[in-house]
C-alpha cells in the first residue's frame, strides 16, 4: 500500500485537498465527530481521545474527550508524524522515545506515555492529521482489534470530512451561482430599460413579476399593480377577452405569443400595440420562463388602414372599369349579330379577370384558400372556346392568404408573358402546372408547350422584379428558369409546412 506521502506527491496541484477545504472553524464540537473520539477511547482503553488537524505552525482538537486543550503548537505534535504513515502508529512509552522524551506534553500535563494515532489522508492523498487516543500510562501497544477498529474509526472520521468539504464546495457554488445569476439579472434589467420596446417576463405559469421602465412610462401604472393577471385591465375593453384567449392558448401549448391589442397610455388614450412573447426551455425542454415585449405600431396601423381603404377604393374602381368594358362590348354588339359569339366569349374573359383580381389584392386578415382554386379562377381568364390552356395537375393544398397574393401575382405574370411572348400567343399552345406539396415545402413547376422557344433576352423588367420580390424576398422561396426547346420551363419551391385541402 503507497504512504500518504506518495500519494500526495502523485495528486496535482489543482487535484489537492488541503485543510482548507473542511473550514476548520466550523468543525468544534460537531456531534458525529465527537461521538467518533468517545468510542475510540473506550475501545482502545485510553481516556484521551482526539481527532487532530495539523496546520502549518499548530495542531487543533476540533475533536477531544478527557482534555481541554484546544490546539497546541505543531513542534508538540505526535499526530504530525502519525499522519505521514499509512498504518496506526504505536509510542509504548514516550519517555523512551527519542523523538517524543523531551516534548512538553510528555514532560508536563498531560503527561503522555503511551501514544496511538491512525493517519487521516484526503481523497487527493493528503496528510490532515490523526485519530489518536493517548494514555498517561505505558503499554506494549494496541491489540489487533483496538488497531483495527482505531483504522475503521478513521476512516469514518474521514467520511465525515469528506462529507462536510462536498458540502461547503456545493454551498460555495450555489452562492456564486446566485451571484452569477443575480449580476446577469441586474444585467438584463439594465439592457431592458435602454431598449426602447417595453418588454416583460413571466414564470413558466404565466404570473407577470417583471416590467422594464418603458412599460410604467408608457402605461403609467404604479409599481406592481400590473403583476399577475393585472395586466390584460391595461387593455381596451374590446380586447381583453381576445388578449386572455391568445396568452392561455400560449401557456397550454408553449406557441410563441403574438397579437395586437389597443394599450391605454398613461393620458388615457389607446394606442395599437404588438405584443410578442417566447418561452425559455430547460435541458428537458420543460418552459421555465416567458419573455416579451411591446411595441407600439399605432402611427403604422392608421397608415396601413389608410393604405387598406384607398387599395378598397382601387380594386373597386379597377372592377368598376371591368364592368363598364363589358356593357360597352355588350351594347356594341347589340345590333351587330355576327358579333355576339365574340362579345360573349371577350365577356366571359372580362369577367373572368375580374374574379382573378380579386384574389391578387391582400386583404386583411389571414384568410385560407386552396391553391387549385385560386389558379384555376387566375387562368380562366386565358381559355379559349372552353379549351383550359392552362392546366393544373397535382395536390392542391391549404395556403394562408400571405402565401396566395405572392404566388397569384407571379403566376400571372407568367401567364401574361406567355400570351405575350410564349405557348400562349399562338391558339395550338398550352402551358402544363404540376403542383406537389410536400411535409416541408411547396412545389410549383410550370412547362410552355408550342410556343416560341426563344428567350427574350436578358433585359431584366418589372416582371422580373415582381418575381425576385414575391418568390425570393417575400417567402424565402427559389425561382429558375429553363428554356427548353419545347418551351420555357418555370421551377418554384417555396419553404412551408402544408396541409391537405
Amino acid at each position: 500500500m503507497a504512504s500518504a506521502e506518495s500519494n500526495r506527491d502523485a495528486a496535482s496541484p489543482e487535484e489537492r485537498i488541503t485543510l482548507e477545504a473542511y473550514e476548520i472553524d466550523g468543525l468544534f464540537g460537531d456531534e458525529e465527530l465527537t461521538r467518533i473520539v468517545e468510542f475510540a477511547g473506550q475501545l482502545c482503553d485510553c481516556p484521551i481521545a482526539l481527532v487532530s488537524l495539523v496546520e502549518e505552525h499548530r495542531q487543533r482538537f476540533v475533536a477531544k474527550t478527557g482534555i481541554d486543550a484546544t490546539e497546541t503548537p505543531r513542534s508538540m505534535s505526535f499526530c504530525a508524524h502519525a499522519m505521514l504513515g499509512h498504518d496506526v502508529m504505536d509510542v509504548g512509552d514516550a519517555t523512551q522515545d527519542g523523538r517524543f522524551q523531551d516534548n512538553p506534553l510528555v514532560t508536563g500535563e498531560p503527561h503522555i506515555r503511551f501514544y496511538a494515532g491512525a493517519p487521516l489522508v484526503s481523497k487527493s492523498g493528503e496528510a490532515l492529521g490523526s485519530l489518536c487516543v493517548v494514555s498517561p500510562e505505558p503499554r506494549a501497544g494496541l491489540t489487533d482489534i483496538q488497531r483495527q477498529g482505531l483504522t475503521v474509526l478513521a476512516e469514518a472520521t474521514m467520511r465525515r470530512l469528506e462529507a462536510r468539504r462536498v458540502m461547503l464546495a456545493h454551498r460555495a457554488w450555489e452562492n456564486a451561482a446566485e451571484a452569477d445569476l443575480a449580476a446577469s439579472e441586474e444585467r438584463f434589467r439594465v439592457l431592458a430599460d435602454a431598449m426602447p420596446q417595453m418588454v416583460w417576463s413571466t414564470r413558466a405559469d404565466g404570473y407577470h413579476d417583471y416590467y422594464n421602465a418603458r412599460w410604467y412610462e408608457f402605461t403609467g401604472a404604479q409599481l406592481g399593480r400590473t403583476d399577475g393577471t393585472g395586466w390584460n385591465g391595461q387593455f381596451h375593453p374590446d380586447d381583453q377577452a381576445k388578449a386572455w384567449e391568445v396568452w392561455s392558448h400560449s401557456l397550454a401549448t408553449g406557441d410563441p405569443y403574438e397579437i395586437e391589442y389597443r394599450l391605454r397610455r398613461f393620458d388615457g388614450e389607446y394606442r395599437w400595440t404588438l405584443g410578442r412573447a417566447l418561452p425559455i426551455r430547460d435541458d428537458a425542454g420543460n418552459i421555465v420562463r416567458w419573455f416579451g415585449t411591446c411595441t407600439d405600431i399605432h402611427d403604422q396601423r392608421i397608415m396601413r388602414e389608410q393604405k387598406e381603404l384607398l387599395s378598397r377604393e382601387l380594386v373597386h374602381r379597377i372592377k368598376n372599369i371591368f364592368t363598364v368594358i363589358g356593357s360597352l362590348l355588350y351594347l356594341s354588339s347589340r345590333g351587330v349579330p355576327e358579333l355576339k359569339g365574340f362579345s360573349s366569349k371577350m365577356s366571359d374573359q372580362i369577367a373572368a379577370l375580374g374574379r382573378a383580381y380579386d384574389y391578387v389584392q391582400p386583404r386583411e386578415g389571414a384568410q385560407t384558400l386552396t391553391l387549385q382554386g385560386l389558379l384555376g379562377e387566375l387562368f380562366a381568364a386565358y381559355n379559349l372556346e372552353g379549351i383550359e390552356r392552362i392546366r393544373i395537375r397535382g395536390d392542391d393544398v391549404l395556403l394562408a392568404e400571405t402565401y396566395m397574393t405572392p404566388i397569384a401575382l407571379v403566376f400571372h405574370e407568367l401567364a401574361t408573358n406567355a400570351v405575350k411572348y410564349g405557348s400562349l400567343s399562338s391558339p395550338e399552345g398550352f402551358v402544363d402546372l404540376m403542383i406537389s406539396g410536400s411535409s416541408e415545402q411547396l412545389r410549383l413547376e410550370w412547362q410552355e408547350s408550342k410556343g416560341d422557344s426563344a428567350p427574350p433576352g436578358d433585359h431584366q423588367g418589372f416582371g422580373s422584379d415582381l418575381i425576385r420580390l414575391s418568390i425570393e424576398r417575400q417567402l424565402r422561396g427559389t425561382f429558375v428558369r429553363e428554356w427548353l426547346p419545347r418551351g420555357l420551363k418555370v421551377t418554384t419551391t417555396i419553404p412551408y409546412r402544408l396541409q391537405a385541402a
